[in-house]
This record gives C-alpha cells, sequence and structure tokens, in this order.
C-alpha cells in the first residue's frame, strides 16, 4: 500500500508551497481535491478527483487506488484543522497518511486582526447547525468561524442578532493570502446587510463588560437548564453553576416545598431560581454582594416567572445575619473565606438540614472537607469530571469540562 500525502495549500496556489510539498504533487499519479483546490494546480498531467459531497465514495476510491498509485489529497489550509484530512484519518487510520500542512485561514484571519486565538471558540457552519454554533457564541469571547456559500456571514450576524446577541465586534477575513486579500471590519448589524466572497473567515471579538444574554426561545425547565438560559454575569465568568453540577446539587440538598434555601455567592442566579422552583412555598436567599449580579439574578428570576427570592446584597458571612435559619444552603465559588463562610453557614444550618459547597480547586476541597470533618461525622465529596458532545463533519466529538468538585454533609439531629 502506497501512503497517501494530504498537501495543504493556500489561496495563492503553487507558490503557497514549500519544496516537500511540490515534490508529492510531482510524483502524484491521481489528485484529489475540490475543484477549487485542483484548479490551483493546472500544471497537474496525471488523473484528477474532483471531492463531491459523497466523502464515503471518496475514501473508498482512495483505498482502493492507493494499492498501486501515488496519491496526493489536495486540501485548503491546514488539512487537520476542521479539513478533510480528519475525515480521512478517522476512517483510514493514521498509519495511511502523511499530512503537509499550510498555515490555516483560520490562523492567518486571528493574524490579520491581531487577536489571540488560543482561548477562542472555533467552528465551521457545514459541520454542526447554526443554532447550535449560536449558543455556543453567547458566551464566548473570541469566535473563529468558517462560513460557506449556503451560510454566509450576513446570515451568521442575522441570526446573531434575532436572538438578541449584539456586543460582539466584527472582522471579514477574506482570499487570506491571496493578493485580493480583503479584511472587513464593522458591527453585527453592519455586516448583517454585506456580502462577502465564498472563502472567508469570521472573526468576532466580545465587547467588554456587556453580560450575555439568555436564549429567548428555550424552554424553561424546573431544574437542570442549561446554561444559555440565563442571562451571565460579564466580565469575571464562571461564577454560574454549570447545569450538570447545578442538578448533581440540587439532588444533595433534599429540598422540600416549603425548604428555606440559603445561595451563598448567588453569582447570576442560576441555583437561587432553580432551588425557588422546587421550594415553592419555601424562601430562597440569594446573598450576592455585587449589584450588577444582583440585577441579573432579578432579571433571570422575572424570566423564569419566579417570586419567592429575596436578593442580599451582602458578603458572607456578615450577610446571614439576619436571614432566618435554613432547610437548606448551597455555597459556591468561595475563595480565601471558604473555612469561615462555611463555619458560620453550617451554624445556621437547622437539624437535619444539608449543606453543599462548589469549589473548582483542590486547596478549597481539602479546606472545606477539613472543617465540616470536624463538625460532622460524615463528609461527602464528588468530583465531577465530564465532556458535552458536539458535531464536526461527520462524527461526534467530545469537548472536556472543566472539573469541579461538591462537598457536601448533613446535620445531625432532626
Amino acid at each position: 500500500m502506497n501512503t497517501v500525502y494530504v498537501v495543504g495549500i493556500g489561496d495563492d496556489g503553487m507558490e503557497s508551497l514549500p519544496d516537500s510539498a511540490r515534490r508529492r504533487l510531482e510524483e502524484a499519479e491521481l489528485l484529489v481535491g475540490t475543484e477549487r483546490t485542483l484548479a490551483m494546480i493546472p500544471s497537474f498531467e496525471g488523473e484528477c478527483l474532483p471531492v463531491e459531497t459523497d466523502l464515503g465514495d471518496m475514501v473508498r476510491r482512495i483505498e482502493k487506488a492507493r494499492v498501486d498509485r501515488k496519491i496526493v489529497v489536495l486540501a485548503s489550509g491546514d488539512p487537520m484543522f476542521y479539513g478533510v484530512a480528519r475525515y480521512l484519518v478517522d476512517r483510514l487510520g493514521k498509519e495511511s497518511f502523511e499530512v503537509l500542512p499550510h498555515v490555516s485561514s483560520m490562523q492567518l484571519a486571528f493574524a490579520r486582526v491581531k487577536e489571540s486565538w488560543d482561548e477562542a471558540y472555533l467552528t465551521n457552519v457545514a459541520s454542526q447547525p447554526l443554532e447550535t454554533i449560536v449558543d455556543r457564541i453567547r458566551i464566548a469571547e473570541k469566535v473563529g468561524i468558517f462560513t460557506n456559500e449556503s451560510v454566509p456571514p450576513s446570515a451568521v450576524a442575522r441570526c446573531l442578532l434575532d436572538e438578541g446577541i449584539s456586543y460582539f465586534r466584527v472582522s471579514v477575513c477574506e482570499n487570506l493570502g491571496a493578493a485580493n486579500e480583503v479584511v472587513t471590519y464593522g458591527t453585527l448589524a453592519e455586516i448583517s446587510e454585506m456580502e462577502f466572497g465564498p472563502l472567508n473567515v469570521m472573526i468576532l471579538i466580545r465587547e467588554p463588560d456587556v453580560p450575555e444574554t439568555a436564549r429567548e426561545d428555550a424552554e424553561l425547565m424546573i431544574f437542570g437548564n442549561p446554561d444559555e438560559n440565563f442571562r451571565q454575569t460579564r466580565p469575571h465568568r464562571g461564577l454560574l453553576t454549570s447545569a450538570e453540577v447545578r442538578t448533581l446539587a440540587l439532588a444533595k440538598l433534599n429540598l422540600k416545598r416549603k425548604s428555606v434555601v440559603w445561595d451563598v455567592g448567588a453569582g447570576s442566579g442560576s441555583v437561587s431560581i432553580e432551588t425557588a422552583q422546587l421550594a415553592t412555598e419555601g424562601k430562597v436567599y440569594a446573598i450576592e454582594p455585587e449589584v450588577e449580579d444582583g440585577l441579573l439574578i432579578r432579571e433571570n428570576a422575572e424570566r423564569f416567572g419566579v417570586d419567592n427570592i429575596q436578593i442580599v446584597a451582602q458578603r458572607a458571612p456578615e450577610a446571614f445575619r439576619d436571614l432566618p435559619d435554613a432547610d437548606a444552603i448551597f455555597i459556591g465559588g468561595v475563595g480565601r473565606e471558604t473555612v469561615g463562610i462555611i463555619e458560620a453557614a453550617f451554624d445556621r444550618l437547622k437539624p437535619g438540614g444539608h449543606l453543599v459547597a462548589n469549589v473548582a480547586s483542590l486547596e478549597n476541597v481539602s479546606a472545606a472537607t477539613s472543617t465540616l470533618k470536624a463538625l460532622v461525622p460524615h463528609v461527602g465529596i464528588l468530583m465531577v469530571n465530564l465532556a458535552r458532545g458536539t458535531h464536526q463533519l461527520e462524527s461526534i466529538r467530545f469537548e472536556a469540562v472543566n472539573p469541579s468538585f461538591l462537598i457536601f454533609v448533613t446535620k445531625s439531629g432532626a
């Protein structure tokens, strides 16, 4: 079996290729690519195999031909970055290929707008529904999007605006690396009215200090709501307890209809709202000193139609002084004051009540566990380590979520 060479090429064609890639093209007997990439090598004298929509057929033909022919697959930019090489490797195995990448057009686009891309959300409208992409954009700081003729930048911009997402600066980079390269800057509203060539990358950079909107058409649930169902705090994102962790925490709180609940470090109020929906005849005290976050809690409560939440705009543990004793206490986002907050909260927990702390660092796990072990005979600990599935090309891939820890106890007595 011959090795199949996958060669990345830029918009400037043959001029963009290093000598090693040129040699592989000169030796090739079969050249595989889209009509556009094949047109970049007009001097090729062997057989050309245009890639159509049936990628499975392409794989079968390559597998058959490589028995006795030298094959080069020609792809745009970096073939392993949202490119055809990923698909081929998954189907035929890594040992069948050698990849000679070019600079990705995504990399070039971020370089043109002078922004780093190491933490950006990168996606391709050809690999998943636009609605799914928009939900991810909602909570992102930076975004890079491969658009296409079916879903151009204007369509992406209009979809974002329809969802109430207007807090991004936009750059559309066309024909990167070619003589006719153009970079267009604008607001989402301006981009939504413009037309662009098919070869472009769309870059979104979030405006600072703007809260992210909630998804307006989302189905609101009693608990376990996706994160995008809430307006979230900016710029210090991370104060929203994620849906999966929130669901486990609510189970450990063991709420009743008339429970009195404290949500300490309420952030944007996701835990407060879902506890309020479970403790329908009870009262939830959302303890959050930041005024901006208090406003978001109020907006989220109105969105969910709950009226049994009281915002306490003070810092813990001083905020506990005038509150009624609690049946259940959730503590999230504790920092240096971990020990003092947990001790003061546990002291005000009713006998038989449940306390759950959500922490993100091993140092806080140790501090919280040691503190609670001095107060109760048994301390439960969960490390929540999960990944969320995403669709890329024809594959399902999983993106890991940062680990989170839940520490939970029940106060003795009844």
